[in-house]
């Protein structure tokens, strides 16, 4: 899947990364100004050891959004979410939920690579959540599905969901399912992520 793109119909994108900055309503600046506000973005230390920023891939209009963890060794060379072994977890998930190309797309609640791949600290989150937020307003997707707890951490601090079970936040169905990394590890939640993913297909389909 392709990178996402910014919309060509989006009049109200931001000329630059600082524009974003002083505006109190980051969705005005498109999809190419959020991008650029990424790019350009030191909020915490880990723009120092970054190779690339990652900031997500697919549909511009999904009915699914993913939104995962933070980027992995190879994400971090590539720029692209996902293009590594969790990457074809997920590749096995969206077909196994029957998701064409325009269905879906996936970010991540960090843009940088944390080093050596350890969780994200509450401050990283912190910094990366309005870009997740903004994300999310301009993608708008009918579900949002949080690949595991630290996406729930970001997403909705200090709450704790229930795995495949479905919730309402503001207007938005939300699912937390298995990170597709813990299926590489614990090959026992395929199954069970196969049966979280049936018993939620009347959200997307």
């Amino acid at each position: 899947m392709a990178t996402i793109e910014k919309n060509p119909d989006d009049k109200n994108t931001c000329k630059n990364a600082e524009a974003l900055k002083l505006t109190n309503d980051p969705v005005k600046c498109g999809f190419s100004g959020i991008e650029k506000a990424i790019l350009a973005c030191k909020k915490c230390p880990l723009h120092e050891t970054v190779t690339n920023k990652v900031i997500g891939k697919g549909s511009t209009a999904p009915k699914v959004l993913f939104v995962g963890e933070a980027p992995g060794k190879t994400e971090d060379e590539k720029g692209i979410p996902f293009c590594g072994r969790a990457g074809k977890e997920l590749d096995k998930m969206l077909e196994y939920m029957a998701l064409s190309a325009e269905d879906w797309a996936v970010i991540n609640t960090l843009k940088c690579r944390p080093p050596g791949n350890r969780n994200p600290t509450k401050p990283e989150l912190e910094s990366c959540k309005p870009f997740l937020l903004a994300q999310i307003e301009l993608l708008d997707p009918k579900v949002i599905i949080l690949l595991g707890n630290t996406a729930e951490r970001a997403f909705c601090p200090g709450r704790k969901l229930e795995w495949g079970i479905p919730e309402n936040f503001d207007g938005r169905i939300v699912l937390k399912l298995y990170h597709p990394a813990a299926l590489i590890y614990t090959r026992l939640r395929e199954e069970v992520q196969k049966e979280m993913i049936d018993q939620n297909r009347g959200l997307w389909e």
